[in-house]
């Protein structure tokens, strides 16, 4: 068995697409993730040139095992799988009449999507929604259960008792007989001058941590009904009371072309705000919340001043690397990105807000490692404290990749506290904030509930001492893997992750995880990590000279110390950066040799070096 997995070049998902590979590939089979040559020709199937692309692909790497994975526009997967079956249907070298080379074919996509698929094809394909676990997986494709590593059925047994404890919690419905907390009480309470470090420390004396962030907004394509919309949500999140936190869920163009005129260019979704009246209604509307918004993509430093004007903001978020020509999510090259950033965050600290580094979990889309993942947040955290930053928000995306095991998720976590408690001190305060995984969530809303239970409890389990962690949660919304949250959902997630708050630790003490979460091996493996983490930081901080500047940062990823085998864009501007391969290993992700197997710090270091030495860095 030979699998072969293609998508769309306009699906940016391609994260679960390799960790299925991998998965494969760990059980003995071989398994080849189509380039963005063959996702080009996929999208254009019917013109002249494409099909025998894709064929030729097929037919060279003798792929028996075909799938598509196309998470965008259900009716548009349909119409691209169809293409794509009536090709092979009617090709002399590969149709099922002259007794096809594709022994099975494969449709991964959205629940509605899938349910086009099965009404068109019925048994001949087999579906995917994206909730399987990894062995459910690998049963479906076909590689038979004794070839299935033990680790990977083994592995998760902390997660699975996690989701057992979410499961019981959602069936007693033990969530909806809460009611929210009172409202705090300080002056500066839904004013202009409230502040995040004021509402922390009110809801720590009235003993209600955690405070509640989560993202919201609808999308409709004309402008003003977004808006309107917008608005009602906002009026409704306020007077229910279970949010504390509101993020605007911007309109790409709000990011990219704020106060100019959009014209026809294309919106991408989100909240289409494009005035300062705008925003300062926004801010209204949320009152008494605290309302942040995502940074620009262009001009970044002056529309921070007018977010920071018309909307106090609780925090701003930049991620350094990201939001620009790499990802295409904005006009900026790397360099200008970084510069236009360092001038954001001096700005940032000249009002005394609190700043996030919304960095790492952009770089583990993009296939990078744990170590980068500790390693990138830790050094954009130093370099803001040198630039007077004095509030660090540290956002740590759980469950990413999906794949990830939560002991991977303690280790990785703990490693990142650590990291930057070394930079903690009265002038530099960290505030915690976990979330779940963008992809963690299942279709089935029934399972996605339990989800977000049970990623909660691997929240309380990060810090199991420490009563007042975290002291923000940014609840992810159950319906995350179907559609956009309405306030009653945004409402109702709040609800499950205060219940499993409530309930997780009488859990935990009566099934004796305690003892599991606190094990010495994975105090041990938590300390070699955070060791390794150290001696990376240090090889850097000696090597690239100014490394806390703009220059600096751009030197660390064009030199590829942070590797980025899955990026799409720049591919061949930043060789060093994604010629490199990264894997699933005992639930983590680590940077691999070509045989597969984890390289070593020192390897890897070498490897950096040699590259340099050979292009005269």
């Amino acid at each position: 068995m030979v699998f072969g997995f293609l998508k769309s070049a306009h699906d940016a998902h391609t994260l679960g697409l390799n960790h299925v590979g991998q998965l494969i590939q760990e059980c003995g089979y071989q398994a080849v993730i189509a380039t963005m040559k063959e996702a080009k020709a996929l999208d254009f199937i019917d013109r002249p040139g494409s099909w025998p692309i894709l064929r030729d692909w097929i037919i060279s790497h003798r792929i028996t095992h075909l799938g598509l994975s196309y998470r965008l526009d259900p009716h548009q997967g349909l119409e691209l799988f169809q293409r794509l079956i009536y090709s092979l249907d009617h090709d002399p070298l590969l149709s099922s009449s002259r007794g096809s080379k594709i022994k099975k074919l494969f449709f991964a996509g959205l629940p509605p999507a899938c349910e086009l698929v099965n009404n068109k094809f019925g048994r001949r394909v087999i579906t995917f929604q994206g909730d399987e676990s990894p062995r459910e997986t690998l049963l479906r494709l076909g590689i038979p259960e004794r070839f299935i590593p033990r680790a990977i059925k083994e592995g998760a047994v902390y997660d699975e008792i996690r989701l057992d404890f979410g499961t019981k919690l959602i069936n007693q419905e033990k969530h909806l007989n809460l009611k929210p907390f009172p409202s705090l009480s300080y002056p500066e309470f839904g004013t202009r001058q409230d502040h995040l470090l004021k509402r922390l420390e009110a809801a720590r004396q009235a003993g209600r941590l955690p405070l509640f962030r989560a993202h919201g907004g609808p999308y409709l394509p004309e402008r003003e009904k977004a808006l309107s919309l917008f608005s009602e949500w906002l009026k409704k999140l306020a007077s229910t009371g279970w949010l504390d936190i509101v993020s605007i869920g911007s309109s790409q163009l709000s990011q990219s072309h704020f106060g100019q005129p959009w014209d026809d260019l294309p919106n991408g979704g989100g909240v289409p705000y494009n005035s300062e009246l705008e925003l300062k209604a926004i801010w209204e509307d949320a009152q008494p919340m605290l309302v942040r918004a995502y940074s620009a993509t262009n001009r970044i430093p002056q529309v921070a001043q007018i977010l920071e004007k018309s909307l106090n903001m609780a925090w701003h978020a930049l991620s350094l690397w990201w939001f620009n020509q790499l990802d295409g999510r904005g006009p900026l090259s790397l360099r200008e990105g970084l510069s236009q950033h360092w001038e954001t965050i001096k700005y940032i600290a000249s009002v005394n807000k609190p700043y996030e580094a919304n960095t790492p979990h952009h770089f583990a889309f993009r296939g990078s490692d744990d170590l980068t993942y500790v390693v990138s947040t830790y050094l954009a955290a130093k370099a803001a404290k040198q630039l007077g930053v004095k509030y660090l928000v540290i956002q740590n995306m759980l469950n990413t990749p999906r794949s990830t095991w939560g002991v991977r998720d303690l280790i990785k976590g703990r490693t990142l506290l650590r990291l930057l408690k070394d930079l903690a001190g009265p002038e530099f305060r960290l505030i915690y904030q976990p979330r779940a995984g963008i992809d963690y969530f299942s279709p089935d809303l029934t399972k996605a509930r339990a989800q977000l239970a049970a990623v909660t409890a691997l929240m309380q389990d990060m810090e199991p001492n420490n009563p007042h962690s975290p002291e923000i949660i940014h609840v992810v919304s159950y319906s995350e893997a179907q559609f956009l949250a309405t306030p009653d959902i945004i409402n109702e997630s709040i609800q499950i992750t205060r219940a499993a708050l409530q309930s997780y630790p009488q859990f935990r003490e009566r099934e004796g995880l305690r003892e599991f979460i606190l094990h010495p091996t994975i105090q041990e493996q938590t300390e070699e990590f955070y060791l390794e983490a150290r001696r990376y930081i240090e090889e850097m901080e000696k090597t690239i000279p100014r490394l806390y500047s703009p220059e600096g940062f751009y030197k660390i990823f064009d030199q590829g110390y942070f590797p980025v085998p899955y990026l799409w864009g720049k591919r061949e501007v930043f060789r060093r950066a994604v010629n490199w391969n990264t894997r699933l290993v005992d639930g983590g992700i680590f940077v691999v040799d070509e045989r597969g197997r984890p390289m070593s710090l020192a390897q890897r270091i070498a490897r950096i070096k040699s590259i340099s030495s050979l292009t005269g860095d």
